[in-house]
């Protein structure tokens, strides 16, 4: 395949451009790609389970998108090529491919998703798992130096259907039962699935439990995602599943990505329960069940969530870096050390509890939030009063700068350690410590006060800056001294402005 697939890798995940259609976005993710991926797998997972390949049990699941059935197909004749017994989910969350791993009566050796979560529908990609959780970043790099140098003709092959949503729907109906003490007929929930995978969770968990779900939106999986983006993050997004909520009059409103990995919420007035929201009501939920313990979250988390988490909730709250699997593999290293770090949670909506195996799985965190709901409705109240004490700043902006040159990281790392040293030359800004991330500052600025924290992204040479302040005004005065900052480097420019 040659070094061309390296270029696949983001991070813990494989994703590229998957279909023709848009302007400048050359398909880059083949079918020849998938069948060299899928037998890498298998020699990757031979090799780490001591198993031969023809021992090896592998499932493949996918999202609604248009490519997806062709790259899952070619994933199972790549690895049936090396006599892999392989099995098709069909339509699945990116959850339920993990559990079929551990699931008894499927315990697989290993699992993929062909998904790329929220992005247009010309992408796709690729998750593994393994009992042990997700791959990580040198895991998918050992998988595609197997695949760089494989030459894998296509197979006919036979794949098991496996009706895995059907018995993972089952689980998560199980959990609230037992949760509510008894069905969810006193409950209306509208549902957003975003025409990706997570219709599901209305038609197979919810209404088999009598729940009213009539005014759920976009249950049916369609792969050009015509409605909105599938994404807890995107505004219109939440502006559509806000107002369906007040329109029909619904106790509940939850919404997923399009592989059901990330979800948020909306209360019974119509009010979004997302970013820092969704994070301090997944921590409440289970702070009675982990008093003292600790919450793991991503970097871009407002100074008033921290206040919530440890003033409001006794909880720990390590701000640590953006990325899910930054996240959730900081917790089980906290957890290994006889830590209490009992969520993993990035404001996108990723959300690992340590008693459901660190995954994150936005229908679990759906399923946490429902009981809360339901239980608390029988009190004749609503789920926004769990988050009630959780202060919001005053105002918000992301801002991102493009990296102009082709040593784009290099350039990026010297921005950061020029603004660590103006930092600490100039009156009003004080580093946050500790911090894990990029830069992180407090402001105090004739008044008033906030952050901003200016960091490297994960895969792009772009520098997002996020800046908040706790009261109006201050984010003028913050983007004043960081421009003086930034028009003394080179190789930057601004890109965009998001308020």
């Amino acid at each position: 395949m040659g070094k061309e697939i390296f270029k696949l890798q983001n991070g813990s995940d494989i994703r590229g451009i998957a279909l023709p259609g848009v302007e400048g976005e050359e398909v880059n993710l083949t079918r020849y790609d998938a069948l060299a991926i899928g037998a890498s797998f298998a020699h990757w997972l031979g090799f780490k389970t001591g198993k031969n390949s023809f021992d090896l049990k592998i499932c493949v699941g996918r999202d609604p998108r248009l490519s997806g059935i062709d790259l899952a197909d070619a994933l199972m004749s790549g690895m049936a090529y090396l006599g892999v017994q392989v099995s098709d989910a069909g339509l699945a969350s990116t959850p339920a491919m993990y559990m079929s791993t551990i699931m008894p009566y499927y315990e697989f050796d290993g699992a993929i998703m062909v998904t790329a979560s929220h992005l247009p529908f010309n992408r796709n990609g690729f998750k593994f798992f393994t009992a042990e959780g997700g791959l990580n970043k040198s895991d998918i790099r050992e998988v595609l130096e197997y695949a760089a140098s494989a030459h894998i003709l296509p197979f006919e092959y036979h794949a098991e259907s496996v009706n895995l949503m059907q018995m993972y729907a089952a689980h998560l109906r199980s959990m609230i039962s037992m949760g509510v003490g008894g069905d969810l007929s006193n409950m209306k929930i509208v549902v957003d699935a975003g025409n990706g995978a997570g219709g599901f969770f209305a038609n197979s968990v919810l209404a088999p439990l009598g729940a009213d779900i009539s005014g759920s939106q976009f249950l049916d999986p369609d792969g050009t995602f015509p409605n909105h983006q599938p994404n807890p993050e995107n505004k219109d997004a939440m502006t559509s599943i806000c107002k369906r909520v007040r329109e029909t009059g619904a106790d509940l409103g939850i919404i997923f990505d399009t592989d059901v990995d990330r979800s948020a919420a909306v209360s019974s007035d119509g009010k979004p329960i997302s970013r820092n929201g969704i994070v301090a009501l997944a921590a409440a939920i289970g702070a009675d069940d982990y008093p003292g313990g600790t919450v793991v979250t991503d970097s871009i988390t407002s100074n008033e969530l921290h206040t919530f988490l440890e003033d409001k909730l006794g909880l720990k709250h390590l701000r640590f870096k953006r990325g899910y699997r930054n996240v959730i593999n900081k917790a089980m290293e906290l957890s290994k050390e006889g830590e209490q770090a009992f969520l993993a949670i990035e404001t996108s909506g990723h959300a690992a509890y340590s008693d459901n195996y660190y995954l994150d799985d936005g229908a679990f965190l759906a399923v946490q939030i429902i009981i809360n709901a339901a239980n608390l409705k029988k009190e004749g109240k609503g789920i926004e009063t769990m988050i009630a004490d959780l202060g919001e700043p005053a105002e918000a902006v992301e801002i991102r700068f493009d990296l102009t040159t082709e040593d784009y990281s290099e350039v990026g790392d010297k921005i950061l350690e020029d603004m660590k040293m103006w930092v600490e030359q100039t009156d009003g800004l004080s580093p946050e410590q500790p911090n894990y991330e990029g830069v992180r500052v407090n402001f105090d600025l004739g008044g008033h006060s906030g952050w901003f924290l200016l960091r490297k992204s994960l895969h792009d040479p772009v520098m997002p800056l996020n800046v908040e302040s706790s009261n109006e005004g201050g984010i003028p005065l913050a983007l004043d001294k960081i421009k003086e900052f930034m028009e003394t480097q080179s190789g930057v420019i601004l890109q965009s402005c998001d308020r």
